[in-house]
């Protein structure tokens, strides 16, 4: 009878540390890490505020190099974030900067439709919140492999144009394809850029008014009278980011490698027309290198560089909470759990259940010989 309840009572722990770890490491442990994240507060009545939450790079991975495992572990991870979220932050719009996909530059429809509908999924929400998607070059292939059909089908599915401007209260966020800011006359890139010249003569022209306004302003779309917040996949030229700090900076041996335009960052005539000529923004934010980043370019225009929301990625991946109103904008960076505290957990739990097993053992072992003791004297 005390051996049976011995393994009774050892079963009954084994499952509860099992169970424990698990739901730990898969569901409670978003909850510590987000609720310590807030909304910046700037200053102003929350009816005049967006609040806008900003991730990147999630690179749900394909059929091709996408490993099953991977796949479940990153995707639910992602999942799980997101909601966790939602559900304590509830943002009025979301923004992913681009690289949705891992591997839509080349797959088949049938698995990019498999992708499409793993990534509802994963990013669901209520009708309170709106979802923006940018374009990224792994969903549409970089600037030599992007084409009409690869742009159509990412923009069909997210039911807008990749380039264009989303307002909310007053607050003008402008959308950019930069995969497809190269300035080499490419049909995509020539389409992009017009649209962009026709979205700057448009903002320009809500800046001005009464008298101030030309005639090339009639038939202009009146948006707000603001600067735009930029949002687009690729940073703007910086050589590396050697000048970039924090705890989501990229490793210290890898910041001061050179970063090569049109493939790291767009070329300093890319920079240049979008970031100063065309728009004045009074912020950018970008995805693209998986780290985070300030930089201040020509000491007018702030770029934040937002590092990816993948554990695939990054050990401790973030986003950004934006509080903007039509003049002004604060910011605060919102950290995940670190997937090294999660293999730490399960670790520990199993090491511990190792050394439970060993003492059962050694108890089961003592009450057999006590067991053959009693037999003995018995006889």
């Amino acid at each position: 009878m005390l051996r049976f309840s011995v393994k009774w009572v050892s079963a009954v722990v084994l499952v509860f540390l099992v169970g424990a770890a698990f739901i730990f490491c898969e569901y409670l442990i978003y909850y510590p890490a987000i609720l310590k994240c807030a909304w910046p507060n700037d200053g102003r009545p929350t009816d005049s505020t967006v609040h806008a939450m900003v991730l990147s790079d999630t690179h749900l991975l394909g059929a091709v190099g996408g490993h099953w495992f991977d796949k479940l572990r990153r995707e639910w991870q992602m999942e799980r974030a997101f909601q966790t979220a939602l559900w304590l932050l509830r943002p009025e719009i979301v923004f992913i900067l681009g690289d949705i996909f891992d591997e839509g530059k080349w797959s088949s429809q049938k698995n990019w439709e498999d992708d499409v509908r793993r990534f509802h999924r994963m990013f669901r929400h209520t009708t309170d919140t709106e979802l923006v998607v940018l374009v990224g070059n792994h969903d549409i292939g970089f600037h030599y492999e992007m084409d009409w059909f690869k742009l159509q089908r990412f923009e069909k599915v997210f039911n807008a144009s990749s380039t264009r401007i989303v307002t909310k209260k007053g607050v003008n966020f402008l959308l950019v394809n930069s995969v497809a800011l190269h300035g080499d006359g490419c049909p995509i890139c020539q389409s992009v850029e017009k649209e962009l010249i026709k979205l700057s003569r448009e903002l320009n022209c809500s800046l001005q008014t009464g008298s101030e306004k030309t005639e090339s302003c009639d038939g202009a779309h009146p948006y707000p009278p603001t600067a735009p917040v930029m949002l687009q996949h690729y940073p703007l030229y910086r050589e590396s980011d050697a000048g970039c700090r924090g705890e989501d900076a990229a490793l210290p041996e890898e910041r001061h490698l050179l970063f090569r335009e049109k493939y790291d960052v767009l070329s300093k005539d890319a920079s240049q027309r979008v970031g100063g000529w065309w728009f004045k923004p009074r912020l950018i934010l970008s995805g693209h290198t998986h780290s985070g980043c300030e930089v201040l370019h020509d000491n007018k225009y702030p770029e934040i560089s937002v590092p990816s929301f993948s554990w695939r990625n990054r050990n401790n991946p973030s986003f950004i909470l934006a509080s903007v109103s039509p003049r002004s904008y604060t910011l605060s960076k919102c950290f995940l759990p670190q997937e090294s505290t999660v293999i730490s957990v399960y670790s520990s739990a199993g090491a511990f259940l190792l050394l439970l097993f060993l003492a059962h053992c050694l108890v089961m072992k003592g009450l057999c010989s006590l067991c053959l003791l009693g037999k003995h004297k018995s006889m």
